[in-house]
């Protein structure tokens, strides 16, 4: 399950990571489109200037044409002038005195003519220039506008890329919600097909049940009125200081001892994921051993924690030895299992290993709350776990001392009085609630923790991975010691109960009498054999010995199918969270589907806008799955309905109808038969459900390869959007320069064509004026 849960969260991770990529992708598409708008508004500018260059050129033509009309004007002016000045010469004689003022006037138009000849070539001269510097600025600018064009179509290409690889992952997500879906619709007529069976196991049950109470009244009334066994010959043995021989009680400690080492198991494997963890955490946090050394202390504490398993194995090798040492044939009492010791022992050892390390465990929170950025609130939680992590350390001493107290009367017999021992089985079932709560708060306050870290800057993956692994593995300590309390308080009246007492006798059993009671037990066995021996005077005998075996064996078929039921409904309840949890994930797919499906038609119709037109594009996802993996699995579910259904007839119909009734051999074979065929049914069943349990764990690792596979493609797309978002900010940053310095030159191309304009209006003006006045100067020396 663990496995599951982690599963769920990476898979939850990198759907979040897939919906901000593509919430990324639709802003990198939509800043795409804005640069071919800005692109296309450009063109459009270039191409208003280009009609506004060409209308000036025109103007520019004309006024050159207009300029040389002006030239003309001008020389013949000074033709004119040329031959007024002849003239004067011929009349010279008659009035000098006007025509030497006329010519000084002439000389004053004469000066200005020429400076307004000089002005004019000087503005022809920077008019040219001016044309000259606007052609290579604009041969610039179209250059710089083919590059932008390049980029802007490199950038497109970037973006179908994108999409294409964005429109396979959301193939792929449809197929494996297609997958799960068809997986949830197996498991729940499973679900469904094992209720029915549970029903139909447990009506039988009953009825087995029912018909076993009947024959154990009737065959303890017979042993009871016709079958006493008194020994006569020794009758030290009729005393009452001899107990029997309990093989329920035999029976009932194997089954719980093996319930406990399971326990014990799962314990063994969550100390030891967290003490690793614990290691690996000191080697990263507050210092990184990779990048510079960590401090003495937590050196120390990283040797102690690498021995941890040399401590924690132990407990579950010597639980072990104490489990198989537990059979039908011994009696188990306090007093006689020896290898409880061993277990206390090795309790022991690792309740010190705890204590050795306690100190360090604080010393090295206390160096996290000295690190610059650890908040007050981070300084907090620390001192709780500090309190949490010594309120454990005593409470495995008191489990310590409550079991070498159990263990101390196999011994020394008679250590430990018999009332004692139920108060110590209590004092430790209290205990272990205790250490329940106590690592329940423990793992509370390191998930406060850990939330409160994931706010720090200086937070690495490394040990966010690392803090995520102890979180679980404090998670598993937490529920394999709520088990342990759980059982422990379940079976506490078992503990408790004395099932050896010699009679009469409030003492407890010591070894002797052990040995005595298991000779007893040999000895009455190899007088059983010897009675049943087919002689006619002991005809009574073998009729209560087979009723006896008859019984022993229904009980032992009721205890068996009592398991078999607890084991049912116990994979019931597992297959109905299984249930449920596939629903929810096929829900949540569904509603990923959904958004999906409108993220995909938004950006569709976003690129059509963009490339200008509506391709009728419809992409259709067929989910294909493996039909004859299906076929597998409806043959497997046919054949064990039909053996089910196979061994309900048998069971049904397994009413005895023998012609002679009083032959029980006859009776006990097809008893014998029939629940033979029912165990092989169940061992049928059994296989199958251990060859889905290999595919489902097949399944589950084919899904972490391409979470693998997936969380690399995802840093792969990180990347390049990275780059493009780097590319759009560069070419827009250029964009921005390139307009800056258009709109700079366009303001300096007009104000310079508007003091051009002022120019050329004023010379027009002067040259009238002068054109006036040499008009009026040759009227009135035609006058003269």
């Amino acid at each position: 399950m663990a496995n599951v849960t982690d599963l769920q969260t990476k898979y939850s991770k990198l759907a979040q990571e897939y919906s901000k990529l593509r919430a990324q992708n639709q802003v990198l598409k939509k800043a795409v489109v804005d640069e071919q708008a800005n692109s296309a508004s450009l063109k459009e500018q270039l191409k208003q200037r280009d009609q506004s260059l060409r209308k000036q050129e025109q103007e520019m033509d004309s006024l050159s044409f207009r300029n040389q009309q002006l030239a003309k004007r001008v020389e013949l002016l000074q033709e004119e002038l040329v031959a007024s000045e002849a003239k004067g010469k011929k009349g010279k004689s008659k009035a000098d005195s006007p025509s030497q003022h006329g010519l000084q006037t002439q000389n004053v138009f004469d000066e200005d003519l020429q400076k307004k000849i000089e002005e004019n070539e000087r503005l022809h001269i920077q008019f040219y220039e001016a044309d000259e510097q606007h052609k290579r600025q604009e041969a610039d600018l179209r250059a710089r506008l083919e590059v932008l064009e390049k980029d802007s179509l490199q950038h497109q290409a970037v973006v179908d890329g994108l999409t294409a690889k964005y429109t396979e992952t959301t193939e792929r997500l449809q197929s494996d919600k297609a997958r799960l879906e068809v997986k949830a619709q197996t498991l729940e007529r499973e679900a469904k097909e094992c209720r029915l069976r549970t029903e139909e196991c447990q009506q039988q049950l009953r009825r087995c049940q029912a018909e076993l109470n009947r024959q154990v009244k009737q065959s303890s009334s017979v042993i009871q009125e016709k079958v006493p066994f008194n020994d006569t010959k020794f009758s030290d043995y009729n005393s009452l200081n001899v107990p029997p021989h309990n093989r329920r009680h035999q029976l009932k400690a194997r089954d719980v001892a093996g319930q406990a080492l399971s326990f014990i198991q799962d314990l063994v494997a969550a100390l030891l994921n967290f003490h690793s963890y614990t290691e690996q955490r000191i080697h990263i946090y507050p210092l990184d051993s990779s990048i510079e050394p960590i401090s003495p202390l937590n050196q120390k504490f990283s040797q102690y924690l690498h021995e941890n398993a040399a401590y924690v194995r132990p407990l579950e090798d010597s639980f072990l030895h104490f489990h198989q040492s537990i059979t039908e044939d011994t009696v188990t009492v306090l007093e006689t299992v020896v290898q409880l010791k061993s277990f206390a022992d090795h309790f022991s050892l690792y309740t010190h290993f705890l204590q050795k390390i306690l100190p360090y465990q604080l010393k090295s929170l206390e160096e996290e709350c000295e690190v610059p950025l650890c908040t007050v609130a981070l300084t907090g939680k620390n001192h709780e776990l500090q309190n949490d992590m010594k309120r454990v350390t005593s409470l495995f001493e008191k489990l310590q001392t409550y079991i070498n107290l159990l263990a101390l009367p196999s011994a020394q017999p008679n250590a430990v009085p018999q009332s004692s021992v139920s108060a110590v089985f209590t004092q430790l079932a209290a205990c272990l609630h205790s250490l329940h709560d106590a690592i329940k708060e423990m793992s509370k306050h390191y998930h406060q923790k850990a939330n409160l870290e994931q706010e720090l800057p200086t937070i690495t993956q490394k040990l966010c991975t690392t803090t995520e692994c102890l979180l679980g593995s404090l998670s598993s300590l937490t529920s394999s010691t709520g088990k342990i309390a759980t059982f422990f308080s379940n079976n506490l009246d078992f503990f408790t109960s004395s099932g050896y007492s010699p009679r009469g006798s409030t003492l407890a059993l010591n070894p002797l009498q052990a040995e005595n009671m298991l000779a007893n037990k040999k000895k009455a066995a190899a007088y059983f054999q010897a009675i049943i021996k087919p002689t006619p005077q002991s005809v009574p005998y073998r009729e209560a010995l087979s009723n006896r075996r008859i019984l022993t064996s229904s009980t032992e078929s009721r205890e068996g199918l009592t398991q078999q039921v607890q084991q049912s409904q116990e994979k019931i309840a597992r297959l109905e969270q299984e249930k449920e949890h596939w629903l929810l994930e096929a829900q949540l797919g569904k509603v990923r589907l959904e958004k999906e499906n409108q993220r995909i038609a938004d950006l569709e119709a976003q690129l059509a806008a963009a490339l200008g037109g509506s391709p009728n594009m419809q992409r259709s996802t067929t989910n294909t799955v493996p039909q004859s993996h299906e076929e597998a699995e409806m043959e497997q579910k046919a054949v064990g309905k039909e053996t089910l259904c196979t061994s309900l007839v048998g069971m049904l119909c397994t009413t005895p109808t023998v012609e002679h009734v009083g032959d029980e051999e006859s009776r006990e074979q097809l008893i014998k038969t029939h629940y033979m065929a029912r165990v092989g049914e169940l061992t049928t069943q059994l296989q199958i459900s251990d060859s889905k349990a290999v595919h489902f764990h097949s399944e589950c690792r084919a899904l972490a390869k391409r979470l693998a596979i997936a969380e690399k493609s995802r840093e792969a797309l990180s990347e390049e959007v990275k780059l493009a978002n780097q590319n759009i900010t560069r070419l827009q940053d250029e964009l921005a320069t390139t307009k800056r310095s258009y709109e700079d030159q366009l303001s300096m191309m007009s104000d310079h064509l508007c003091s051009i304009n002022e120019t050329l209006s004023k010379q027009r003006e002067e040259i009238d004026t002068l054109k006036l006045g040499s008009k009026g100067n040759a009227k009135k020396n035609k006058g003269r």
